[in-house]
């Protein structure tokens, strides 16, 4: 089973900071980061969850109304006084970029694997953010971690505009079960009409409806939400191995420490 930090260590800090982002990359063993991706006003990749800055900023409004300076002059509570802020989809890279390229070196070597990856999840299917796809594919190539990067998104056009652009890129489909994963990766293959073509399965993690099988080799990637910063941290542990023996090869968790090292 596969563990990675959901928005970051992002029970103990803030959500999707470059501090969530960096204390994840001090955990030993986790597999990865997950984060979500938008546009600003001026066509900016920053990364942040919700469509609104409400909810985890001092602000007030759409991220799609904010030009990137504006969105930089937000602060993101961090207890004791201290604030973060919203990241650049560039600063994160250049924060991870080692952690990446050595995974893509041990992937194209063939060994163990080593390094970390990335989930960029594009937040698209409330507002489609024209040109998105572009844009992160291309800072992608730019810093030369293409192997290190799964994309995902609920929106299935978004999909296959990455797709198009990166052939190669590995997908992941959003949505509640993994069944309604399972019935639009299976639509969205034949679209795309190549046979040795599969894409992940990112369901809720409560949510795997129907037997492993069916998921014909395809990684299942649980996620999970609730129990974010500033709440106090969970008392227990889930049991991994249960999602394992229903055919989830990896979770997206908040608290990635308590599961790994």
């Amino acid at each position: 089973m596969r563990i990675w930090a959901h928005r970051g260590c992002s029970q103990l800090y803030p959500e999707n900071t470059i501090t969530s982002f960096s204390q994840a990359m001090d955990v030993p063993g986790v597999a990865g980061i997950e984060l979500d991706i938008q546009l600003t006003r001026d066509e900016e990749l920053v990364v942040i969850h919700d469509e609104r800055v409400d909810r985890t900023t001092d602000g007030f409004g759409y991220v799609r109304d904010f030009t990137l300076a504006g969105i930089r002059s937000l602060h993101v509570p961090a207890g004791g006084g201290a604030t973060e802020y919203i990241p650049t989809m560039r600063e994160v890279f250049e924060l991870m970029e080692s952690r990446l390229l050595e995974y893509c070196r041990s992937k194209q070597e063939g060994g163990p694997e080593s390094g970390m990856r990335l989930n960029i999840e594009l937040k698209n299917s409330v507002y489609p953010y024209p040109g998105m796809e572009e844009k992160i594919v291309e800072m992608v190539h730019e810093f030369g971690v293409e192997d290190a990067i799964v994309y995902s998104s609920f929106y299935a056009e978004s999909l296959l505009k990455v797709h198009e652009l990166d052939p190669k890129a590995e997908l992941g489909v959003l949505d509640s079960k993994v069944s309604d994963c399972l019935f639009k990766a299976i639509g969205l293959e034949q679209i795309i009409g190549d046979p040795s073509f599969k894409f992940a399965l990112h369901p809720y993690g409560n949510s795997i409806d129907i037997e492993d099988y069916r998921f014909e080799g395809r990684a299942v990637r649980g996620w999970f939400g609730g129990h974010l910063y500033p709440e106090k941290p969970t008392d227990g542990k889930m049991d991994v191995f249960k999602y394992e023996a229903l055919g989830v090869t990896d979770l997206f968790l908040n608290e990635p420490e308590k599961y790994c090292g």
